[in-house]
């Protein structure tokens, strides 16, 4: 890197930083996760205003691979993050209604996806129509955990019934997206092999069993600690990097085994250490690397160029994404016998996508699945879903009545649902 680079390189990290910083401040304002703001400026910075000349001045091309590297670290320590936020505990027990809303809430906008992706075909040729078109139905089953649960704690909804509730179907939800993820990368990775494909279920079975329970004592043994040193993060950063690595080279993404190493984590005895992991790498995360990952996503949305065909593929994508999700969750609560209010409420939840999606879409245009204009479209359904989830859900089931709802307000028979502590980072 030579010292013009290095130059550039750092004042375009203090602008991004500072953008992101104030546009997610007034996003909270706004009554918005920060995340939509940090998305906004991401896309401010691109090339959809001023033909992307702010960009170019800021951010010389020359110094974009750096900042790509290091969005991909974000990344990875993000999809860490959520994986080390999955309570086992909360998943497990919870019932058929868990279950049958998490399954009803991916499957039916997953199917709505891959009818649309059919549809999209004709204006946007793929290389791949399978890959795309499963691809499509995938990236509309995705719900944002983390920005799901900084919604809740923001509405001290988190300890509610429905705050519980909620938190379970996105856990199991996750798991099933981020699986049929996986399967689709495998399939249409134009570098994978397919021996080396099959290396992720032993590697996936290593890491729950052996790996899991070598952990568990040191875990244990780290949290007792009054203060934390280095090593328990050191060990935290390298794992989840060598894991990321390891999931690369068979093939999928790196953001899959980061997502497992965290996933993994021993939760029995390491909740202090959980705590100032999420303290110390969340803070670094959210403030520097993941700003780079929205402008890095921001460079690549261009809606300049959009006109009326592409509003009406923009209308239906947020048709198929919403209305999919919405309906799945809604019909699957109502069938669990809950009423009519709580179960509008959980599928608005289940409707939150956020910086997840923006992930996902960004894995389909590194494998060269979607195009710019599609990406860009699938971008704004991201922002919008977000955005509603507050102010719907105000309206459907205002605070003040669900602060006060008790685990009897769920189905009849069902014991309670427990309460869920306050997890997640936008």
């Amino acid at each position: 890197m030579t010292s013009s680079q290095a130059s550039s390189l750092l004042t375009g990290l203090a602008t991004i930083i500072l953008v992101a910083g104030l546009l997610g401040q007034l996003a909270r304002r706004f009554g918005q996760p920060a995340v939509i703001g940090e998305i906004l400026a991401g896309i401010a910075l691109g090339p959809t205003l001023f033909g992307g000349a702010v960009s170019d001045a800021l951010l010389p091309t020359d110094i974009r691979p750096f900042l790509t590297a290091l969005a991909n670290v974000g990344v990875a320590v993000f999809m860490f993050l959520v994986g080390l936020e999955i309570d086992r505990d909360l998943i497990r027990g919870t019932g058929r209604i868990t279950a049958s809303v998490s399954l009803s809430a991916i499957l039916l906008p997953c199917g709505l996806g891959i009818a649309l992706g059919y549809y999209l075909l004709r204006d946007h040729p793929s290389d791949n129509r399978p890959g795309f078109v499963l691809f499509m139905g995938v990236a509309m089953s995705i719900t944002a955990f983390p920005v799901l649960a900084r919604i809740l704690t923001d509405r001290d909804l988190h300890r509610t019934p429905l705050g519980a509730l909620a938190l379970c179907c996105a856990a199991v939800g996750d798991v099933l997206a981020w699986s049929l993820l996986a399967v689709v990368v495998a399939i249409v990775s134009p570098e994978g092999h397919l021996w080396r494909t099959l290396l992720f279920v032993p590697y996936l079975l290593l890491m729950v069993f052996p790996v899991r329970r070598l952990l568990a004592r040191p875990m244990r043994r780290l949290s007792q600690s009054a203060v934390p040193g280095t090593l328990p993060l050191a060990v935290m950063f390298a794992g989840l990097l060598l894991s990321g690595a390891a999931t690369e080279w068979m093939g999928l993404h790196f953001i899959f085994g980061a997502f497992l190493f965290g996933a993994v984590i021993p939760r029995s005895g390491s909740a202090p250490l959980r705590a100032v992991v999420h303290e110390r790498i969340g803070m670094v995360n959210n403030v520097l690397l993941l700003p780079v990952f929205f402008l890095v996503a921001g460079l690549q949305v261009d809606l300049s160029h959009i006109g009326p065909s592409d509003l009406l593929d923009l209308a239906l994508i947020l048709l198929a994404a919403v209305g999919g999700k919405f309906v799945g969750a809604y019909t699957a609560a109502r069938a669990n016998k809950l009423g009519g209010r709580i179960s509008a409420a959980l599928a608005l939840l289940m409707n939150t996508r956020g910086l997840t999606e923006l992930i996902v879409l960004n894995v389909g245009l590194q494998l060269h699945i979607l195009d710019t204009r599609v990406y860009s479209l699938m971008v704004v359904m991201a922002v919008v879903t977000t955005a509603i989830t507050s102010p719907l859900l105000e309206g459907v089931y205002p605070r003040r009545l669900a602060v006060k709802a008790t685990a009897g307000d769920l189905a009849p028979g069902r014991r309670a649902v427990p309460a869920a502590e306050e997890i997640g980072k936008p």
